[in-house]
């Protein structure tokens, strides 16, 4: 990874890393939500999960680093599982996305540190 692609995945992937966990508390949040309410909290999740893979797509896209497609693999399985409303299964793919994400960050973080950037 050259000097460049660093900068791109660290930031890539500190905005992932929000985003995810954000992703991850909607998810369990809707488990509390009266039953009434679940179709369209589910919805709107569903939503927030797709903008938050478009995001990782582009991250991915931008850098080629093989951890952005593990977390939107793993995101793929969270939206798959929210839609059946297997919410636990989903928040735990949500967190394996985040760990993919940290991953990048780490690797990146490594890099400019080296080259005290950071």
């Amino acid at each position: 990874m050259d000097l460049k692609t660093a900068i791109r995945t660290y930031q890539f992937a500190e905005r992932a890393k929000s985003e995810l966990i954000v992703g991850s508390h909607l998810t369990t949040a809707l488990i509390q939500f009266p039953v009434q309410e679940k179709p369209g909290g589910k919805r709107m999740l569903l939503m927030v999960l797709e903008s938050i893979r478009s995001e990782l797509e582009f991250a991915h896209g931008d850098t080629g680093h093989s951890e952005f497609r593990k977390a939107i693999d793993h995101l793929n399985e969270a939206i798959s599982l929210t839609e059946s409303m297997e919410l636990g299964a989903a928040s735990e793919r949500m967190s394996r996305a985040v760990s993919a994400a940290t991953t990048a960050a780490q690797e990146a973080w490594e890099m400019l540190k080296e080259h005290e950037l950071l």
